[in-house]
């Protein structure tokens, strides 16, 4: 009867050591967002799905290189919050999961073999205080911001401290011809700009009025204006570029099927309507009316994008860091 009861304990213990639907109830999510948007979306997540998360959150590079570290016993099942290029370059450290919500997203903000997926895209905007700069005196165009009346008024990040800002410079250089000319210009533009050390100095600058400019990223001007702040978005009339940020499974993490259900949810219509109202980071996905959302933003139809070989100046990063260093040096 003790050998009996001792079988049993022991047949029910292994069943559920290895059961699935135990074993699944919690994924591990690596994030690059920031805590605002990633509490927001795992209490809403947990609440629909009853799975729990286990949230890490890190800069882009630092998460990824912790999924190189950690490949052959990963940690992890998803990352998310990270740039195009960092999806492309780690694809072998992921595994394809064809999400519920492909046909809403264009083929442009997923991958082709379904190793990652967008979720929201980075617009990049001019910023302007409307008390401090009256809405009709402000620019139009990259170009505009060339003129000597902008010098000291127009924040920007240092590109050594923000991707974003990188991708703006680089944007500027291809835009304007990526020639000695078009540097040239880029110079200028670094001479009008007072360059900060972080993002948040910037949307800060622009929202209290310390700078009636800012270059900068579209969310924080709308979320700035949600709050009261005078802040206007200014959509380059010369064109622009929009940054996508997404996630992928990690290959060989420890909960497979609950990280198939996060990467659906956070890009589920309703899930998207939400971030978009609480945190204004625009979709991947067209099919939501943007204009019957909070922030009232345009389309990225009526936004003129310009085209921007995001790969080669990855590539060409170390050198082209250098370059802009050496023109912050020489304008301030």
């Amino acid at each position: 009867m003790k050998f009996m009861g001792f079988r049993c304990a022991t047949v029910i213990a292994a069943l559920f050591a290895v059961s699935p639907a135990l074993a699944q109830k919690q994924v591990v999510v690596y994030s690059a967002n920031e805590n605002t948007l990633d509490s927001l979306v795992y209490e809403a997540f947990e609440k629909a799905t009853s799975i729990k998360v286990n949230g890490v959150s890190g800069g882009s590079g630092v998460l990824v290189k912790r999924i190189q570290t950690e490949k052959d016993r990963p940690g992890g099942d998803i990352i998310w919050g990270v740039s195009r290029s960092l999806l492309e370059s780690n694809k072998e450290f992921f595994t394809p999961y064809k999400s519920k919500n492909v046909g809403a997203i264009p083929a442009e903000f997923r991958d082709p073999n379904d190793l990652w997926i967008g979720n929201n895209l980075h617009m990049l905007v001019i910023l302007q205080n409307t008390k401090a700069l009256p809405e009709g005196q402000g620019p139009k165009s990259w170009n505009d911001l060339l003129d000597p009346k902008w010098k000291g008024k127009i924040a920007f990040t240092d590109p050594a401290n923000s991707g974003s800002a990188y991708t703006n410079a680089t944007l500027l250089a291809q835009m304007w011809g990526n020639n000695d000319a078009a540097w040239k210009k880029v110079e200028q533009f670094f001479a009008n700009t007072k360059v900060l050390n972080r993002s948040s100095l910037v949307f800060q600058g622009v929202g209290n009025g310390e700078y009636p400019l800012g270059v900068s990223l579209e969310y924080a001007g709308y979320l700035w204006a949600s709050n009261g702040a005078p802040v206007k978005v200014i959509y380059p009339s010369d064109g622009t570029a929009a940054q996508m940020e997404g996630c992928a499974i990690i290959k060989g993490g420890p909960n497979t099927e609950s990280a198939k259900a996060f990467v659906d949810f956070i890009n589920q219509k309703d899930t998207r309507e939400l971030i978009l109202s609480k945190t204004f980071r625009r979709p991947t996905r067209q099919d939501l009316d943007l204009s019957k959302l909070p922030g009232n933003m345009p389309a990225l139809a009526a936004i003129k994008i310009a085209p921007y070989d995001e790969a080669a100046w990855t590539k060409a990063r170390p050198e082209t860091m250098q370059k802009l260093q050496d023109i912050i040096a020489k304008t301030r």
